[in-house]
């Protein structure tokens, strides 16, 4: 099975399903409309966190995220993650509640670890082990990692549709450029996998989901950790940059200028939508496709966080024959 593996996608995901099962010794091609990590993953928040939903199917998945990015990052020296922890406040009503890897902490703590807070909260979820990623410089380093074990990187290369032979078992793709040959196909092609799948009669229940992000200049050092309130989540992406995932331009400003002490000159820079692919339920849709054999699909929401533990899963199955129990409850039959 892990012969002439091709991945539709060089979205985060897509890169890492490559890098990993190429890491493992398959034949991969790797094939992209585009460059990678210039789709939705480029206009991604990229908070990396093992906290969060502590319920569903990815579960697990999501506990792991952190552990997964550190492996990462030792396999790929120089993995752009910055581990500055999270400080969650006023996101919902009544006492705070601390998960695994979390702690209630007071104004006084909060103060020490974001000094320019104008008014500290009485109470926050301080993770100190969350972080942060550069999403495409994350997906860089993937697909040059799946180059380094042997992988064939192709950018620019829309793919068309999914060839199959005779029998109906899956022969490659076909794009633009010309056939892809091989024995598996991966669509980790966002939310347009389901228009791929949709003529080999398979329904993948995936629709767009449309998220803001938001770019400041800003005095460095303005903000320390990721923090997530009800304005806004933001972060500093540069000496001089912040990026916040919120809803409207002038009302995130507005809240930025009075949370944080010496941000009257915070400056909008630019406003961006990415188109995230969200499963019907909220939960990763990864695995094969009963109907097609040698069809596998993955895509989810969470795409940054899930990556690492996403495609390290996904390679053991397609390489090794391994079937994954963290995966169990993301199969695409649950619809």
């Amino acid at each position: 099975m892990s012969s002439g593996l091709v991945v539709v996608g060089a979205g985060v995901v897509g890169a890492s399903v490559a890098y990993h099962a190429a890491r493992a010794g398959a034949a991969v091609t790797l094939v992209d409309a585009g460059r990678p990590g210039a789709g939705v993953t480029g206009n991604s928040f990229a908070w990396i966190g093992a906290s969060g939903l502590r319920t569903g199917p990815a579960a697990a998945l999501r506990a792991s995220a952190t552990d997964e990015y550190r492996r990462l990052g030792a396999e790929l020296p120089g993995l752009p993650v910055t581990w500055s922890g999270s400080l969650s406040w006023g996101t919902a009503d009544g006492a705070p509640e601390a998960g695994p890897g979390q702690e209630i902490v007071s104004a006084a703590t909060v103060a020490t670890l974001e000094p320019a807070l104008r008014q500290p909260p009485e109470w926050a979820v301080w993770a100190p082990g969350d972080g942060a990623v550069d999403p495409v410089g994350v997906t860089e380093r993937l697909v040059a990692g799946a180059r380094a074990h042997g992988a064939v990187v192709r950018p620019d290369t829309p793919v068309t549709a999914v060839r199959r032979d005779a029998a109906g078992r899956v022969a490659g793709v076909e794009t633009a450029a010309g056939p892809v040959c091989g024995a598996t196909v991966v669509l980790a092609a966002g939310v347009a996998t389901a228009a791929l799948a949709a003529p080999l009669g398979i329904h993948v229940p995936v629709d767009p989901s449309p998220a803001t992000l938001f770019g400041f200049r800003a005095p460095a050092g303005l903000v320390r950790t990721v923090v997530n309130n009800r304005d806004f989540d933001l972060r500093q992406v540069a000496a001089d940059r912040l990026i916040a995932a919120a809803d409207a331009p002038e009302r995130t400003l507005a809240a930025v200028r009075s949370t944080f002490r010496g941000a009257g000159n915070v400056e909008l820079l630019s406003s961006r939508v990415g188109v995230r692919p969200m499963p019907a339920d909220g939960e990763p849709i990864v695995g094969p496709v009963a109907d097609v054999p040698g069809l596998y699909v993955a895509v989810l929401h969470s795409a940054v966080t899930l990556a690492p533990a996403v495609g390290r899963l996904v390679a053991r199955e397609l390489v090794d024959g391994a079937v994954e129990p963290l995966l169990a409850g993301c199969r695409l039959d649950r619809f």
